[in-house]
């Protein structure tokens, strides 16, 4: 099972990261003005987001908790927690303004956790990287 769970963490992992990034750029872009200041910012999260989030996954893999709705709820928060705090971090640095790097975290708390939710509501119900079908009854 542990290779299998790899293969489908490393899978959310860059479906999650191409749905953030394209987010990331378009909240970037909107809130600096600038389109090149939102392709760095959304670029740049690539690569952080990406090692954050498949070390996320891994450690709530290991988290027994069996009713789907809570865990997704707890695990949309704790992500938005980190995916927020590295957001305003890298906005930050880029722009040069930490006021230009909250407002963007800010925006992002509430489309990130929306997105995040359908994310992983979507991956629940899917069975890649699982080894065996599961049932929906298992599922839910």
């Amino acid at each position: 099972m542990g290779n299998l769970s790899r293969k489908r963490h490393i899978a959310k992992t860059f479906t999650w990261r191409a749905v953030g990034t394209l987010d990331t750029i378009l909240i970037s872009w909107i809130i600096t003005g600038n389109p090149l200041t939102g392709m760095k910012i959304g670029l740049f999260e690539v690569v952080t987001k990406m090692v954050l989030y498949y070390l996320h996954e891994r450690l709530w893999f290991r988290i027994r908790l069996v009713e789907s709705q809570k865990r997704h709820i707890l695990k949309t928060l704790s992500w938005r927690v980190i995916g927020t705090l590295d957001t305003i971090v890298l906005s930050w640095i880029i722009t040069g303004s930490p006021i230009t790097g909250l407002k963007i975290g800010s925006v992002e708390v509430i489309t990130k956790m929306v997105l995040y939710y359908v994310h992983e509501r979507t991956w629940y119900n899917s069975n890649y990287g699982l080894g065996s079908r599961r049932s929906k009854e298992e599922r839910t």
